[in-house]
């Protein structure tokens, strides 16, 4: 589990001292409302094996009206986990301030419309196909006192932290994929026959690679020369090591390519086209 970016400082400073962090009582828990979370504007979050993936996620917070957040000492936001508030399998949390603004207050309320980013790097986040499943949103705060100051013989910190959730619906994390698409003979008499070949490939968070997703319906799909639009030939389903290989009968210049439309688990992906002369 990763540490949230207020509690990095806390952790290197209890590493030092030997200092265990008080745990927060029910007294001490702050009255925030974390509502209306919308992680990645509804979407599925794809991620593949290198490449930073940025989340967006909105939702107000309601605090109380004399309660300070700088986002040094105390931090909110929203966090993204699977399993459960007191086992967490894995989470994602906003390494910067979320940016808030205030759309009511009153004597004891205030209410805010707040943006955060998720910073995602799949090499740091994700660990095995299970994290490729339905993550939940979860309101976190966390509050440090710390007294560096050793003049007087005594420095002291205390880290608490609180955690709601899950609260919304969740956002569905999937694995890339990749797909290709290669068209022979080339050029091609009118009439003959052609064949397609291609591979459908996912992301293998634990290997850091693409591996070849077996069993899985493509559309191969033709555009002829001059037009903006695709028609779907036929369906083809991936062998071993993701390959796709079908034949189809040469009519006119035009680009054909794979279309895969994703699971539940990987997200979708469409080949480039491959242009095949047609004499």
């Amino acid at each position: 589990m990763r540490k949230l970016a207020i509690g990095i400082a806390a952790s290197g400073a209890l590493a030092l001292t030997g200092l265990v962090a008080p745990v927060a009582s029910a007294a001490d828990t702050p009255n925030l409302v974390f509502s209306g979370i919308t992680v990645n504007s509804g979407k599925a979050i794809v991620a593949g094996t290198t490449a930073i993936v940025k989340v967006p996620v909105t939702y107000t917070l309601a605090r109380p009206a004399d309660l300070t957040i700088d986002y040094k000492n105390t931090f909110a936001g929203v966090l993204l986990y699977r399993g459960t508030l007191k086992k967490m399998a894995n989470e994602m949390e906003p390494e910067d301030a979320p940016t808030c603004t205030t759309t009511a207050t009153t004597e004891t309320t205030v209410t805010e419309s707040c943006k955060e980013t998720l910073t995602i790097d799949p090499e740091g986040y994700f660990y095995s196909a299970a994290d490729a499943t339905t993550w939940k949103a979860a309101g976190v705060y966390s509050h440090m006192d710390q007294d560096n100051d050793d003049s007087d013989g005594h420095i002291s910190l205390g880290y608490n932290y609180d955690v709601w959730g899950p609260l919304g619906s969740g956002v569905q994390v999937k694995r890339a994929a990749r797909l290709t698409a290669n068209a022979s003979p080339e050029p091609v008499k009118k009439g003959k026959t052609i064949t397609v070949t291609g591979k459908l490939t996912r992301a293998n968070w634990e290997t850091s690679t693409y591996s070849g997703y077996t069993s899985q319906k493509a559309t191969l799909q033709f555009r002829a020369k001059g037009s903006n639009t695709y028609s779907t030939v036929k369906t083809v389903t991936s062998g071993t090591g993701g390959a796709l290989k079908t034949t189809t009968t040469a009519s006119k210049d035009g680009y054909y390519r794979y279309v895969f439309a994703g699971t539940s688990t990987t997200g979708a992906a469409t080949a480039a086209g491959d242009y095949i002369d047609v004499q």
